[in-house]
Order: structure tokens, then C-alpha cells, then sequence
């Protein structure tokens, strides 16, 4: 006889044991459940569009060239920014833009299909969404990083990207661009 057909019978009641102890006969009593902090719900929000005057459909220029186009919706019942970027030069990425309420800051979460992200948090200020964070690579180097983006009165929008390689000693534009809709 095997020592598999011997051991068999044994599992057989410890599996029993062990699902009856999963349906919760044991006697603790529940957890009482803890206060959810309110925090404004991102319809209806002002906080949460602040960010609103980047959604529509993009040329986007740089230089007097246009590089790229870029489509930016909103996603999850309005809470979330979607960005869908195409360049000319085959470049590719998305990124999820929303209000952390619970940390009072926009955070900007982007990846592009180079393996490179980019995670940046900040704010409105001045009537120009700033957000400052970390730009890593495909290939795993890091910088520091900070972009503003200015509504024009013209409906465009300027996006100025700039990164440091030295701890933000010195900072110099990896990207200067206007956004200007499609029509």
C-alpha cells in the first residue's frame, strides 16, 4: 500500500476542521467597524475640477512643430483624468490624474511604454496646476521632476516639464509645449 492511500483518510477530516473553523465557529465577536473620515466626493466637487480646463482633444507643439497629440477624459463617474499621449515619433503613455482628497494634493501616476513612470503630486496654484514628484526611466535612473500646466486666454494651454539630475540644485526644461484643441 502506499504511504499516499495512508495519508488519504487523514485529509480528509482536517480539511472539514479547517472549513468549519473558516465559517467563523470560532466565538471572538465581530470588529466594530471605525469612522470613515468625510471627504468630498469627486462629483460635484470644485477640488476635484480644478484639473478640468486640460480635458478635451490636443495638438500639441513644441518648438513651432507639432509632436504629438493628446486625448484627456475623465473616467470613473468624473473622478479620475485619463490621458491618452501619442507622439509623432511613435512615444506612448497614459496617465491617471485625480484629487487626493484625503491628502488635500492632485497626484499625476504616468507610464509610457518605454517601461518610464512618473509619479508627481501638488497642486493649483496661481490659477496653474503645479505637481512635483520623481520622473523613473525604462532603463531605472531617476530625476526629479516638476511640470505646470497655464490655461492660456486663447484656450490653449502651456505644459512646461523640467527635471533635475542633482537632488534640485539645478533644474533644467525637458519639455516646453501648448496644448491647442482640435477642431
Amino acid at each position: 500500500m502506499s504511504v499516499a492511500r495512508l495519508r488519504a483518510p487523514l485529509l480528509i477530516p482536517s480539511l472539514c476542521l479547517a472549513a468549519a473553523l473558516a465559517m467563523g465557529q470560532d466565538s471572538a465577536p465581530p470588529a466594530s467597524p471605525q469612522p470613515t473620515p468625510q471627504v468630498p466626493s469627486c462629483q460635484g466637487s470644485q477640488l476635484h475640477r480644478q484639473f478640468d480646463f486640460w480635458l478635451g482633444e490636443w495638438d500639441v507643439s513644441a518648438g513651432g512643430k507639432q509632436v504629438g497629440v493628446n486625448r484627456i477624459s475623465t473616467i470613473l463617474a468624473g473622478c479620475v483624468l485619463l490621458e491618452e499621449w501619442q507622439g509623432n515619433g511613435g512615444s506612448e503613455g497614459r496617465s491617471f490624474n485625480y484629487y487626493d482628497a484625503h491628502a488635500g494634493q492632485w497626484v499625476q501616476n504616468w507610464v509610457d511604454r518605454g517601461g518610464g513612470n512618473i509619479l508627481a503630486r501638488g497642486g493649483l496654484e496661481g490659477g496653474a496646476m503645479r505637481l512635483e514628484g520623481v520622473h523613473t526611466y525604462g532603463d531605472g535612473h531617476t530625476e526629479l521632476f516638476r511640470m505646470t500646466f497655464t490655461p492660456n486666454a486663447d484656450g490653449s494651454v502651456r505644459q512646461l516639464i523640467q527635471e533635475s539630475k542633482d537632488d534640485g540644485k539645478t533644474w533644467y526644461v525637458w519639455f516646453d509645449g501648448t496644448y491647442t484643441r482640435r477642431p
